[in-house]
């Protein structure tokens, strides 16, 4: 029961631990967003902002409990992937797999752009033309050789690249509290339900990123221990730095709400000029571990759907010598880089509401659904009551997506329908 279709690869080695499964859940999450976010949810929703940061951490950790417990029963690569094909059928299955791909794919192509502005901060040619392309193509080139070499280089630059990012982010928060100014952060003024859905859907977006953990489960030495571990341990250490950030920012940066560069404004006035090139720097580290991250799960997205018999087996193939997904790797980094050159991400990169939507509620309604095959290794305690309630909260990142976010979802569901289909046609054949 806990692994349809084959059995994980044995050639992938099993070289990540908890920790490293953990590093990968907060480097996907806490992305270059946070040093923006700040700014963003005071304009909508001003001293209420930071304790909606933690409430939202609530939200989230209630979906991670979901995948804590359906990632207990399983030992292989994909995720929410395998969840859903063991609790419903290969064509859900297949949906929530290319969905993720797409999603990591975009993302990916995103981040790299939003890092070659970041550099332009200070070498502003490379921010146009043949540097911005060169920049972004050497960087996706080199990621994707890094990744193709071994899960343990990738998981180790991961590891660096998480401690990089968080370490000027939590010298940020220590340095900055004795400067807070109380009365900033009481909220003026009460919220109406338009404020409130807005600033909810954006933090719940904020907070994405963790559902990546359980994609390389199949290179974990005890995947069934290390996964839930890493989706409990990565939302209270992301909570916490997020809901502090949140706090220092309002509490020392007036006209917070009006500022492009929120924690670099910030830390200018209580650090100095050394802060803000701090914080400048530590963006540039935040997404180019981003992007490393993109890369690992991305491709192994790729891989669980070849694995499964659900996309051609080719993509499937592992490398005889480094033991990785190869094929995977290279065909998920060109197209990211095709994609990143092209500028049409920003167009597919709306297809993430409905993403996250299936993968989140997928989830969630797995757990219910396996329930019946038996009790799983790590059980959410409370019976239906976390999971119904989670479920919910993922239904409700539907209703708050705009038109043009449920448009390309759709069209993208849509896509991979017409792909499952030519697949199965295909194998008749």
């Amino acid at each position: 029961m806990t692994q349809p279709g084959p059995s994980s690869s044995p050639q992938l080695r099993r070289e990540l631990g908890k920790w490293d499964l953990t590093a990968i859940g907060v480097n996907q999450v806490i992305g270059g967003a946070v040093f923006l976010m700040p700014a963003a949810l005071a304009a909508q929703i001003g001293g209420w902002s930071w304790p909606a940061v933690g409430l939202v951490g609530v939200l989230a950790l209630l979906i991670s409990l979901n995948f804590a417990e359906a990632s207990s029963r399983f030992e292989g690569t994909g995720g929410a992937y395998l969840y859903t094909r063991a609790a419903f059928g290969r064509f859900p299955s297949f949906e929530i797999g290319w969905m993720l791909w797409v999603t990591r794919v975009t993302s990916w192509a995103s981040v790299i752009n939003g890092l070659a502005d970041a550099l332009g901060y200070y070498w502003p040619g490379i921010r146009v033309g043949g540097a911005r392309m060169a920049l972004i193509t050497v960087v996706i080139l080199a990621i994707m050789t890094l990744n193709v070499r071994g899960i343990r280089q990738s998981s180790l630059a991961v590891n660096v690249l998480t401690i990089g990012k968080l370490a000027p982010l939590v010298l940020f928060i220590l340095l900055g509290l004795p400067y807070i100014s109380l009365d900033a952060l009481r909220p003026a003024t009460e919220l109406g339900m338009a404020q409130i859905a807005t600033s909810a859907l954006f933090l719940i977006f904020a907070y994405g990123g963790y559902e990546v953990i359980p994609v390389p489960a199949g290179e974990a030495r005890d995947p069934r221990k290390a996964v839930p571990f890493a989706m409990v341990t990565t939302i209270l250490i992301v909570a916490t730095v997020m809901t502090l950030v949140q706090i220092v920012s309002l509490g020392t940066l007036p006209g917070l709400a009006a500022s492009r560069t929120p924690l670099a404004d910030a830390a200018l006035l209580f650090i100095g000029a050394w802060g803000a090139l701090m914080m400048t720097t530590g963006a540039a580290i935040s997404m180019t571990g981003n992007n490393v991250g993109q890369a690992l799960s991305g491709s192994r997205s790729l891989f669980a759907l070849a694995e499964q018999g659900d996309v051609p087996k080719v993509f499937g193939h592992v490398h005889t010598r480094f033991q990785t997904p190869d094929v995977a790797i290279v065909v998920t980094s060109l197209v990211s880089l095709g994609l990143a050159l092209s500028g049409s991400f920003a167009t597919l990169a709306a297809a993430s509401a409905v993403t996250r939507l299936l993968v989140y509620a997928g989830t969630c309604a797995s757990v219910l659904a396996l329930r019946r095959q038996g009790r799983a290794p790590f059980t959410i305690p409370g019976g239906p009551v976390v999971p119904v309630i989670a479920l919910l909260i993922s239904v409700a990142i539907l209703y708050g997506a705009t038109a043009i976010q449920l448009r390309v979802g759709v069209s993208a569901l849509i896509i991979g329908a017409v792909l499952f289909a030519i697949a199965r046609f295909g194998g008749k054949k």
